[in-house]
């Protein structure tokens, strides 16, 4: 008999991501790219030991940071089908712009960047070229 060997629907790489304030973290995802929330651990305190949110085809895995763990900020690519709708969406969300969108010299991508509440710096982008 042949176990699956990875959740059903989920890719075979995930980000990880330790965060300071994973609930914000959530509530800005869920608000810029829809992301719906997979599975959670809650820990002590109030804290988040353990979240998937899925963005697309893909899951992003988030913890709140602390002790042998701690929160560091990480810079993630989500190709969005509107570069221009997510971003100021992200805005709306909280997020700060590190860059507007805008299509560089030979990039087929038409690309824009946003950090979170926590720090980790979103690039996204759409293919336009």
């Amino acid at each position: 008999m042949n176990r699956p060997y990875k959740p059903d629907g989920y890719p075979s790489v995930s980000a990880y991501v330790m965060v300071d304030g994973a609930q914000r973290v959530i509530d800005f995802l869920k608000k810029t790219f829809d992301a719906t929330e997979l599975r959670r651990f809650d820990g002590p305190e109030g804290k988040i030991s353990h979240v998937e949110v899925r963005i697309e085809d893909s899951v992003v895995m988030l913890s709140d940071g602390g002790g042998s763990f701690p929160a560091f900020p990480a810079w993630l690519h989500v190709y969005v089908p509107d570069v221009d709708a997510t971003y100021r969406r992200a805005l709306a969300a909280g997020g700060v712009s590190v860059q507007e969108p805008q299509q560089k010299q030979d990039d087929p991508d038409r690309r824009g960047g946003v950090k979170d509440p926590s720090g980790n710096t979103w690039w996204i982008s759409t293919q336009v070229g």
